[in-house]
């Protein structure tokens, strides 16, 4: 029974770090309920989003939940996700109901905010749970991927989808590398690509709780809101990678300045990210 008992607490800790490290998202999709049912004064909705997700980000940096070298990585994913939206509302992959000043081309400004919260909750739970990769693949393999996936959002509409493909290259690049973090002082860990799957699961969950309060809709949701198509999950798993590829490099790059990519011996041990 003490058994059950420590793992169950185990459990609790754990769901407890990844709350924490979810706050920037949590206030995100907190505003979207409150100003989907209540009216707010003198701007547009669209608007007190940027005006919410903006002070949230000074707040988390005022205190200390973020860092400066922190902002910097969220603020390229600011632009990151606002260039994809601007393209896939561009091709009717999406679009967002209401108008608003912060808007350009159909597209709210907040929504590259959306994208930031994504990179927010990696560092924040880089720190809060201590995580480490071990046998992580060269710099010259990790970023032709992460480009590769990236671009595959915007080629396809030209081309074939290769998202597929890209997919089983991510399982052969990363087969050896191992996720390890820390919870309550005991060490776990997991396959690095299972917490892509874990973490593109659970941010399917959100966008559906989004397209609910009418964060932004779909085809089939103009008349009225459906579930987001299970396929979706694909999309945010290669979008986490990417993600996960750029922090995890930019976060090396920081502790080893010197650092080309080249495999070495030392890179068969765990290391510290």
């Amino acid at each position: 029974m003490s058994t059950i008992s420590h793992k169950f607490r185990q459990l609790v800790r754990f769901g407890m770090e990844q709350a924490l490290s979810c706050l920037f998202p949590v206030v995100i999709f907190a505003s979207l309920a409150i100003t989907q049912f209540i009216d707010l004064p003198w701007l547009a909705r669209y608007d007190w989003m940027l005006l919410i997700c903006l002070a949230m980000q000074v707040a988390m940096v005022r205190s200390g939940l973020e860092s400066r070298d922190e902002l910097k990585v969220i603020t390229l994913f600011h632009l990151i996700g606002l260039a994809l939206e601007l393209f896939k509302v561009h091709k009717g992959s999406w679009s967002y109901p209401g108008d608003a000043y912060t808007m350009i081309y159909g597209v709210p400004l907040y929504s590259g905010f959306m994208y930031a919260s994504v990179a927010s909750y990696l560092c924040q739970a880089w720190r809060r749970m201590n995580v480490e990769l071990m046998h992580w693949p060269p710099f010259w393999v990790v970023a032709p991927l992460a480009a590769a996936i990236y671009l595959n959002f915007f080629v396809h509409h030209y081309w074939i989808d290769v998202r597929w493909w890209l997919s089983a290259l991510v399982l052969i690049v990363f087969w050896r590398t191992w996720v390890t973090y820390e919870v309550g002082g005991l060490r776990y860990r997991m396959p690095l690509s299972l917490s892509f799957v874990l973490i593109g699961f659970f941010i399917w969950i959100a966008e559906n709780v989004a397209t609910f309060f009418a964060a932004w809709q779909y085809p089939n949701q103009s008349k009225t809101w459906h579930l987001v198509h299970l396929g979706k999950v694909s999309s945010w798993l290669l979008l986490v990678i990417v993600s996960f590829l750029i922090v995890a490099t930019l976060k090396r790059v920081k502790e080893h300045p010197t650092w080309t990519g080249k495999q070495s011996s030392t890179l068969d041990r765990t290391h510290k990210v």
